[in-house]
């Protein structure tokens, strides 16, 4: 028996076995217990991340290549995107974060960032979902992460050496000594690294940030 391993719709492998080493995609699929297996379209991770496509009919030798694993996607549309000038494909409309961070394999003290015309890259959040659908080929970099951010709070700028900040710690920054119990906080945010970039923050709930994140911290007294 041959052991692989395949995740559906996303990067959660499982481990498998199949009595042919050199199986068709159909093969693969239904070992998987993915049925139909023509409702489902396959793709090898190739040493060093890249994918190829597997069609159904197509055999595959797993003992010729090393290739043991594989990711199923239902459906028959894959949209494209680069990763450090690798093209890679992706069987959703989106992809997460997280997910590009696994497929980089980054070393220590690196991040995945969007690709910008004009040298303005961008940090990917792990928590971020990136949309593959827009017009274009999306293109993704790895490279050191910021050791520092320039944040703005209530229009001053701050440095903090943290992609992610508090509720409370965003009070202080804005009302340094803040403890008043009858003084309530309203957060609001713009260009932020989190979902949505724009929005409230809550008591309790984290910020993630990135460089020029714009943050209003309003007190109200309670009556």
């Amino acid at each position: 028996m041959k052991k692989f391993q395949l995740a559906c719709n996303g990067l959660e492998f499982q481990r498998y076995s199949i009595p042919d080493p050199v199986p068709t995609g159909r093969q693969i699929l239904e070992a998987a217990g993915l049925l139909p297996a023509k409702n489902y379209t396959l793709l090898a991770i190739l040493p060093g991340s890249d994918f190829e496509d597997v069609r159904l009919k197509e055999t595959f030798d797993l003992r010729a290549r090393g290739v043991e694993r594989f990711v199923a996607f239902e459906g028959d549309r894959v949209f494209r995107f680069c990763l450090n000038d690798r093209q890679l494909s992706w069987g959703l409309p989106a992809i997460q974060g997280d997910q590009l961070y696994q497929l980089a394999d980054l070393p220590d003290g690196h991040g995945v960032f969007r690709d910008l015309p004009g040298g303005t890259d961008e940090l990917i959040d792990p928590a971020e979902s990136i949309d593959l659908t827009e017009s274009g080929v999306e293109q993704f970099i790895v490279a050191p992460k910021p050791v520092s951010y320039q944040i703005f709070v209530n229009t001053r700028p701050h440095i903090v050496t943290d992609s992610a900040i508090t509720y409370e710690e965003l009070v202080q920054l804005a009302h340094p000594g803040a403890n008043d119990p009858n003084v309530l906080y309203t957060i609001t945010y713009l260009q932020a690294a989190t979902q949505p970039p724009a929005g409230d923050l809550h008591s309790g709930c984290t910020l993630h940030i990135k460089q020029g994140t714009r943050i209003n911290v309003t007190p109200t007294v309670q009556s």
